[in-house]
């Protein structure tokens, strides 16, 4: 329908075209028309007498026709043509009906084509075609209109259709409410009749039936047909409306459509829905290795599915929920490579050393092969960095055939990182255990969670907690994540955790896995690992074939020494990747074609070296012991440093000690001055001189027992004047009664004191079991003493021949007694 009584041309409104009033219909009813007219054709409309109507001139014949009549003032035939498609009628393509009309306007658009305004004035009959070059001519006769004053039933009907007229304008959203003011203020009948005809949104056809329609009241009968069916489909459409609007947020107006859409093809039993999708899911389930209690929920989700509106938020959450389930696999299983020798090929190829996991490995593999069927163990590799506790996990797999996932767990501090959020949540998601298994793609694979020491907790809670289920053998056949709230079995995944700290992975977790310790390297074991997996990796990485780069044995072993100061490899193969660049640049400039780099060349790449043996410095004098300590970098010499001034006898602790050092500190001092008479201590060494014991390398935190033999020696040192060996190191925890307590991390000490160029070590008798899993090469040139007392420290530890006397060093006159 129109927006009012005018036509606005254009943007300026000065362009209107009032439309005609009663008495313009009745004259332009009755005008006399020409016997010849010049016929424009209309595509895809029909013009009724007294409408105006824009329309698009686009044929050439139509251009030629409108500027000869627009220039000469003339009137056209208007003639609707039989099929739309018809780009060049003929005669036969035409109605016999048409509308005389004259051009109001002419208007040049921007894109160079023309448009015309016109205007109907009364119905004619084509007769025949007279001309058909450049443009339609024919003869016509114009058709008689009844004359509608007095015609008390007419006037009926057109009451009948501006209340329709006005029904329809209020109950269509795209009408105006000033369209049922300008429809109640048309005074001509005709008009009326013709108006609402024009803008009625039926076919060409039917609107042509009304033009040609003769009597009025014929065309007013029709008319309200096509008004009544109109207003049948407003009504139902708004109650289509009204039935959707409780699924339709008023802020979701792009739903709108669709849901018109779908409820309009529910009301003619044309709805297909989601039948074509909820069909292919159903299919994919079916095709689909699943538990029956899997099978059963996912069928319930596809029913709810099928009944669910397409631009509803629970489609999507349905549908993602649904995708889900059949993305993960449940009893989808890789098979495993049962072959033992093959398993320990590929270790061996991958690992250099690592023998107790190797072992373990293939224990696992034997006892599979045996049985056919076990739950598969949790393992919990442990140890400093760069040992290949995670590059360990892939060869794992490789050797036993499964995929491999790794899930990094450092600064995870949300429970539902591990569980999943619930459904009910906006993007909720599984829990990336969940994620692990769908990315898997099978249901055994090799699971690394790695840094399981770094997990934190806050308010979201405790991941680690969520993990007491994952890593029990005997409950994680039924893992339930929160998302899906589907057991799912993991029995059959071989978890791998890795960690650094083990003081840090919780209490509960940790007996959950079996542990197994991962020590760092000695100095032939990292030769050999450079020599095999590191220098070739690093020619690789920097664009070197195998002619234009090698290094010596020497080479290495001065990198390993003078360079690095670590358990594992990690700065070793840096530290090889800077000498490697190193040759690429001169390789890349064309100063050399290739470089074997010796220990001579090490400097010219790496600079100065970093690292020297200083024991035999340090312990110079008395007081000085050489101690072993454990890091998470691996194992480290530590120097005692005690020293004596006048004083009260007071002890001073310094270095950053921990309780328990300072605690081992003191036992010491008292074991000392228990058995002073034995070394010959003069009394006066307690009571007017202060000790001071300090640690150096007093930026970094130190704590624990093992320090204990170390700081009795140095202390005994001070006192008695004897230098302690400068090529001896020892560790070991004291008791007050001078027993000697084993302590950990021997492994990694003993090797720490290798490659500080110590000698001799002293251990307590309780580690000799320690000892012998360190192989006998790696102990070359170290010689281990056994101790069970402090007097045989002393006995391995201090020279016979003291720096000074003691009776003369701490000896003080009576003068200066008195005084104090």
């Amino acid at each position: 329908m129109p927006q009012d009584l005018i036509l606005v041309v254009g943007d300026d409104p000065e362009q209107s075209i009032p439309l005609p009033t009663a008495d313009e219909e009745k004259e332009m009813s009755t005008s006399e028309i020409p016997d010849v007219l010049p016929i424009l054709t209309l595509r895809n409309t029909v013009l009724f007498p007294g409408v105006v109507l824009p329309i698009t001139v686009g044929r050439d014949t139509s251009l030629k026709l409108v500027k000869d009549a627009f220039g000469e003032d003339r009137l056209i035939g208007v003639v609707a043509q039989r099929s739309t498609e018809t780009e060049n009628p003929s005669p036969a393509d035409l109605y016999s009906f048409g509308t005389v009309a004259s051009i109001l306007k002419l208007i040049k658009m921007p894109d160079g084509s023309k448009s015309i305004v016109i205007q109907g004035k009364r119905r004619f009959r084509v007769k025949e075609y007279v001309q058909e070059e450049p443009y339609f001519t024919a003869r016509v006769s114009a058709v008689a209109e009844d004359a509608p004053d007095g015609n008390v039933e007419l006037e009926a009907r057109i009451r009948s259709i501006k209340e329709l007229a006005i029904q329809i304008v209020n109950l269509s959203p795209n009408l105006p409410s000033e369209a049922a003011y300008a429809i109640q203020n048309i005074d001509s009948p005709t008009f009326l009749i013709h108006f609402i005809a024009s803008n009625l949104q039926i076919e060409v056809e039917d609107k042509q039936e009304l033009l040609e329609t003769v009597p009025l009241i014929e065309r007013a009968e029709l008319v309200m047909d096509h008004l009544n069916q109109e207003l049948q489909v407003l009504q139902l459409s708004e109650e289509i409306r009204t039935r959707v609007k409780t699924d339709v947020d008023q802020q979701q107006r792009e739903y709108l459509l669709r849901q018109q859409m779908k409820a309009i093809q529910d009301e003619l039993g044309e709805g297909e829905g989601t039948a074509g999708e909820v069909s292919e899911l159903r299919r994919r389930l079916e095709e689909k290795e699943v538990p029956e209690h899997v099978f059963s929920a996912a069928e319930k989700e596809l029913e709810r599915l099928a009944r669910s509106n397409p631009a509803s938020p629970d489609y999507a959450v349905t549908r993602n929920y649904i995708d889900w389930i059949l993305d993960i696999p449940w009893q989808h299983y890789s098979k495993d490579k049962l072959d033992i020798k093959r398993a320990s090929t590929v270790l061996d190829e991958d690992h250099y050393g690592l023998e107790q996991v190797k072992r373990r490995i293939l224990e696992h593999l034997a006892v599979l092969k045996l049985k056919g069927d076990m739950k598969a163990p949790i393992l919990c590799f442990h140890g400093p960095p760069g040992v290949g506790k995670t590059s360990l996990g892939k060869s794992i797999a490789r050797a036993l055939g499964r995929e491999f996932v790794r899930m990094s767990l450092g600064g995870v501090r949300d429970e539902a990182e591990i569980r999943g959020h619930r459904r009910t949540y906006v993007g909720a998601l599984p829990g990336r255990i969940i994620q692990g298994m769908k990315k898997a793609g099978t249901a055994n694979p090799v699971f690394m969670l790695d840094e399981v020491d770094k997990l934190g907790n806050d308010f979201r809670g405790d991941p680690s907690s969520a993990l007491l289920e994952v890593l029990d053998p005997e409950q994680n056949n039924s893992f339930n994540d929160h998302y899906l709230e589907l057991d799912y079995d993991l029995s059959k995944v071989l978890f791998i955790a890795t960690a650094n700290y083990l003081e840090m992975i919780p209490a509960p977790l940790r007996d959950r896995m079996e542990m197994i310790e991962i020590t760092g390297y000695t100095q032939e074991e990292k030769l050999a690992i450079a020599k095999q997996y590191l220098v070739p990796r690093q020619r690789e990485r920097n664009g070197l074939v195998n002619g234009q780069f090698k290094i010596t044995d020497k080479a290495l072993k001065l990198v390993i020494d003078g360079y690095t100061r670590e358990s594992g490899v990690r700065q070793l193969e840096r530290t090889i990747g800077s000498v490697a660049r190193g040759v690429a640049k001169q390789v890349a400039t064309e100063e050399s074609t290739g470089e074997t780099v010796n220990d001579a060349d090490v400097e010219t790449y790496l600079r100065a070296r970093k690292y020297f043996s200083d024991t035999a410095e340090r312990t110079e004098v008395p007081g000085v012991a050489t101690g072993l300590a454990w890091t998470p970098v691996g194992g480290d010499i530590l120097f005692i440093e005690a020293s004596v001034s006048r004083g009260s006898g007071r002890m001073i602790l310094t270095g950053q000690l921990g309780d328990v050092m300072k605690e081992s500190a003191q036992a010491a001092l008292s074991y000392v001055k228990s058995t002073a008479q034995e070394w010959s201590i003069p009394s006066d060494a307690f009571k007017h001189w202060d000790l001071h014991i300090h640690v150096p390398a007093g930026a970094i935190p130190k704590d624990g027992p093992s320090a204990g033999v170390a700081m009795m020696t140095a202390i005994i040192s001070i006192y008695t004047q004897r230098r302690v060996r400068h090529n001896v190191a020892m560790t070991g925890e004291i008791t007050l009664r001078g027993l000697v307590l084993p302590v950990g991390g021997i492994k990694e000490k003993v090797l720490a004191a290798k490659r500080a160029g110590i000698k001799k070590v002293i251990l307590p008798e309780k580690n000799r079991k320690d000892v012998e899993e360190i192989k006998a090469s790696s102990l070359r040139g170290l010689s281990i003493s056994y101790v069970h007392r402090m007097e045989d420290v002393l006995e391995h530890t201090l020279l016979k021949r003291p720096s000074n006397n003691p009776q003369t060093y701490f000896h003080v006159p009576n003068k200066e007694k008195n005084q104090n």
